[in-house]
């Protein structure tokens, strides 16, 4: 319990480290370190047997691009502003870390498994902010096609005399 507090702590001042880096200030500042924390206890709340680390992954980053999406939109700045520090806490450092430790040692098979391995976290962080981007942009042109016909239905009955 208290790890996992001091994990959501970490990644909270992890991701406003990274905020700061970016000139975020104010508000903005503080809801990109949340978005961190948020990631991060989403990944940890996944943490159950069954769920692989790859499923925990995109779902953590889905839900942080949902979170950067709104708050785009809430506070009229781009959605990276909060995606970006909010994802600090989710790369695969470790693994990472591991795959260039192997290819240094010389351990080809290990360096090659460990790479196809963070890939494929890299992968699954990716897919999750493109999920989003791609159900928003459906939905926004449904959005404006009924917009657009609403308007031409206007227009059109504004012309008829």
């Amino acid at each position: 319990m208290t790890e996992g507090v001091l994990q959501l702590f970490m990644s909270f001042f992890g991701s406003l480290g990274f905020a700061f880096l970016y000139n975020l200030r104010g508000k903005k500042l503080i809801l990109g370190a949340l978005g961190g924390a948020l990631s991060w206890a989403i990944y940890l709340l996944m943490d159950l047997p069954g769920y692989s680390e790859t499923l925990r992954y995109f779902v953590a980053s889905f839900s942080l691009a949902i979170y950067a999406e709104i708050l785009a939109r809430v506070i009229k700045t781009p959605a990276t502003t909060f995606l970006i520090p909010g994802l600090i806490p989710l790369v695969p450092g470790g693994s990472l870390y591991h795959t260039m430790r192997y290819g240094l040692n010389k351990r080809w098979y290990l360096c090659t498994t460990q790479a196809m391995y963070t890939l494929k976290l890299a992968l699954a962080l990716a897919l999750g902010i493109v999920a989003v981007l791609s159900v928003l942009g459906v939905i926004n042109v449904l959005v404006n096609r009924s917009w657009y016909r609403k308007a031409v239905k206007q227009r059109k009955k504004e012309k008829t005399p």
